[in-house]
């Protein structure tokens, strides 16, 4: 009995198809059809053109753990916040970092992982995870002063990038960051600029990065400008620590009438604990934050602050772990440009 197709394709290759049946359709060997799938660029175009026909042909579909073990490659990339998971997936900006890596590797053929860590044990399990080569390369995201993964990973040679600079210079780790100090001082200045001139600054975890760049430019800044020094309140950067720093703050200094917040989430959390105070935002206290997250356009007033281009960041962080993955070294650091960004509540 002839096939449909009239070829005696369908008959020949009726069980699933494998390299062996491209290899026949192709005319070529099977180990010419491995290349074409695993190393492309060492066989000709035509060759290439003629297995690439016979695989749409007939369907045939690579197998991941066969071709895993001669690439060595998994096609996934982790993406490690060292966070609670019910804090990663309430904070925007990490979900926006989340969404954006995505996208830029959509067309590459790997996937993103996300991976959270709510404790040191956690941590170290998702550690010997990621360097038993179970994942290509890694991108860090929220990385706290005491985290022995990326030096882990520098010394394991595991293609990765940082999400901000380490607190200690790592050699051989890249990193993309954002100039905090920079975002910071338009802050001040803006705030001063409206007429403040008793301030406050509600900041991140003293093991962080962002947080302790983001506290150095604020206070240069004033201090260029002859102010007086800012009371500091503490938070975590989740809305919850801007309330409870700006109720503290308010007990300390009740005269205060500008308030910079280390990132945007914080500062919502203080125009509600100003409101529930009897404060009119802006009228009796301006609000500054950072970040510039989706929710920052809809809280009651609109949020000034300052922003940072996400997607440009996770679209940076995606490309420099590609390049890793083609051989190129890590490079060195990147560092972003911010910008203030004028709204309702200062």
């Amino acid at each position: 009995m002839s096939s449909p197709s009239g070829d005696g394709t369908e008959s020949r290759f009726s069980r699933p198809p494998t390299l062996e049946t491209v290899a026949l359709l192709a005319g070529v060997s099977r180990a010419t059809v491995s290349r074409v799938i695993n190393a492309p660029g060492k066989v000709s175009p035509q060759i290439r053109a003629a297995v690439e026909e016979a695989i749409t042909r007939i369907g045939y579909v690579p197998n991941r753990a066969a071709r895993s073990l001669v690439t060595r490659r998994t096609d996934s990339i982790a993406l490690v916040v060292r966070e609670p998971i019910e804090f990663g997936f309430a904070d925007p900006y990490l979900s926006s970092v989340v969404v954006a890596a995505s996208q830029s590797l959509s067309g590459t053929g790997l996937q993103l992982a996300v991976m959270m860590a709510s404790n040191d044990a956690d941590h170290a399990k998702l550690g010997d995870y990621v360097q038993g080569g179970h994942v290509d390369g890694v991108i860090l995201m929220s990385v706290h002063d005491d985290d022995p993964l990326p030096r882990a990973l520098v010394r394991a040679r595991v293609p990765m990038v940082l999400g901000g600079h380490p607190a200690v210079p790592l050699d051989g780790a890249c990193y993309v960051d954002v100039d905090n100090p920079a975002g910071a001082a338009m802050a001040a200045r803006r705030l001063l600029d409206t007429g403040r001139t008793r301030l406050v600054m509600i900041t991140g975890p003293a093991d962080m990065s962002a947080a302790n760049d983001r506290l150095v430019g604020f206070r240069a800044t004033l201090a260029e400008a002859g102010t007086a020094t800012p009371t500091i309140g503490r938070g975590d950067f989740t809305r919850s620590s801007g309330e409870r720093a700006m109720a503290e703050l308010l007990r300390r200094d009740p005269d205060l009438d500008g308030v910079f917040a280390a990132n945007d989430l914080m500062a919502m959390g203080a125009i509600r604990a100003l409101k529930d105070a009897g404060r009119r935002v802006p009228e009796d206290v301006a609000v500054v934050g950072f970040d510039d997250v989706e929710p920052a356009r809809h809280t009651e007033p609109t949020l000034t602050t300052i922003r940072q281009d996400v997607a440009e960041q996770a679209k940076l962080m995606v490309r420099l772990v590609l390049e890793q993955l083609e051989g190129h070294a890590p490079g060195k650091g990147h560092v972003l440009p911010t910008e203030l960004v004028v709204r309702g509540s200062g």
